[in-house]
């Protein structure tokens, strides 16, 4: 019977086999090497776009608050416009008001009574002054409340003062500046203008 020595054989097939193994080892090394490389690319690709829009998000962020802050100062510039506009109205309005207050009041003014201050602070007016007697201060009250510029005089103290041997009655009050009425139709008020 002839032998036959298959060893070398299979010692040659194990050595291709290991050969190939090897081979296929760094083939996957490369290929896993390659796949980590695009990855790493592609990640570093969509980092840097996303920095570029959040870097000009923060550039429109940062020009919207430049215009927040002018449209601030125009809001403010505007309601300071308004403001000395309604000034101006209301000194229009009430351009005549000194003299018709102090028209209505010589008028409502009863004998032996003399007016020593009259001040005015919004519509509020203060009058002080000196009378013969109660009675007259209490016509000036009454005469005062039907005035049609006037309304609800409130008097604030009255109190017996000497002058030589003559007995005075010093006296203050208020009285409100009634509100122009409202304009009719054809451009005349109801109750006059102040």
């Amino acid at each position: 019977m002839i032998r036959i020595n298959l060893l070398p054989h299979r010692q040659i097939k194990r050595a291709e086999r290991q050969r190939e193994f090897n081979l296929m080892v760094v083939a996957t090394l490369m290929v896993a090497a390659v796949i980590v490389f695009m990855g790493y690319s592609f990640i570093d690709a969509e980092v840097q776009a996303q920095q570029s829009r959040n870097q000009r998000l923060e550039e429109a962020t940062a020009k919207l608050d430049k215009q927040i802050v002018s449209i601030a100062d125009l809001k403010n510039q505007i309601s300071a416009v308004l403001e000395r506009k309604k000034v101006v109205e209301d000194l229009q309005t009430n351009r005549g008001q000194a003299v018709i207050l102090l028209d209505e009041i010589a008028r409502q003014l009863p004998e032996g009574l003399f007016l020593k201050s009259i001040k005015q602070q919004g519509s509020m007016v203060t009058l002080e002054g000196l009378a013969d007697t109660n009675a007259r201060v209490a016509t000036l009250v009454r005469n005062l409340s039907q005035s049609q510029w006037l309304e609800s005089p409130n008097l604030i103290e009255i109190k017996t003062v000497t002058d030589g041997s003559i007995k005075k009655n010093n006296f203050t009050l208020s009285v409100m500046i009634k509100p122009p009425a409202p304009a009719l139709d054809n451009g005349k008020s109801k109750g006059g203008k102040l």
